[in-house]
């Protein structure tokens, strides 16, 4: 078997791809939760054909250049196979940057615990930049949600609801999205929940990635 370069195996890693008229970011493969539905816990990386396993955090710069020309896109999404939030620095650098070329809206799919994480509130950092955000509601009890998620962070469900009320009130818009057909969900129930927080709501169908 030929023996594959550090450089030759970073520069065929993909940290920019496009799917839907959107461009989506790559920028890392570390994850605040290991959801059981996640592709990667079922041995594969790939999302519509586009294998995104990274081997290493890529720079801003390297994003910015792969990513070319922002304003040719509907949208930019901060989203992979890893929690965007984990590199806020990188993403609002790159976030910032993409704006000032033109990007007309800028999104990131998140599991909505970057505050617990970083034990604050980083809400009004993401507002400058970043026009909505797709959060993980994924259940409608804490319950459901942390035996998908298996989170390693007490509180986790509590806040994911919050940081989805901080966001709204920075300006944000808000998504919250739940699988149809993980076991347990009830789509009624969370679709209830994103009517009572004032945020919009989106069912994703299990086993359909991107």
């Amino acid at each position: 078997m030929t023996k594959v370069s550090r450089r030759q195996q970073q520069a065929e890693e993909i940290l920019a791809y496009e799917l839907h008229g959107n461009l989506y970011l790559n920028i890392t493969y570390h994850c605040t939760l290991r959801c059981a539905f996640c592709p990667k816990f079922q041995g594969s990386w790939e999302v519509q054909n586009y294998d995104l396993l990274l081997t290493r955090e890529p720079t801003a710069d390297e994003v910015l250049a792969a990513a070319g020309d922002p304003a040719r896109y509907r949208e930019i999404v901060f989203c992979g196979l890893g929690e965007p939030t984990l590199r806020l620095d990188t993403l609002l650098a790159v976030a910032e940057a993409l704006k000032a070329r033109g990007a007309k809206h800028i999104r990131i799919n998140t599991d909505g615990l970057a505050n617990l994480v970083y034990g604050r509130d980083v809400t009004p950092e993401l507002a400058r930049w970043v026009d909505s955000v797709s959060i993980s509601l994924t259940a409608q009890d804490e319950a459901t949600y942390d035996r998908h998620t298996r989170s390693k962070r007490a509180g986790a469900y509590q806040a994911m609801l919050d940081f989805a009320r901080a966001a709204k009130l920075g300006g944000i818009a808000v998504t919250l999205t739940a699988i149809n057909g993980l076991e347990g969900v009830d789509i009624a129930a969370c679709e209830d929940i994103a009517r009572r927080l004032g945020v919009n709501f989106r069912r994703r169908e299990l086993d359909v990635v991107g």
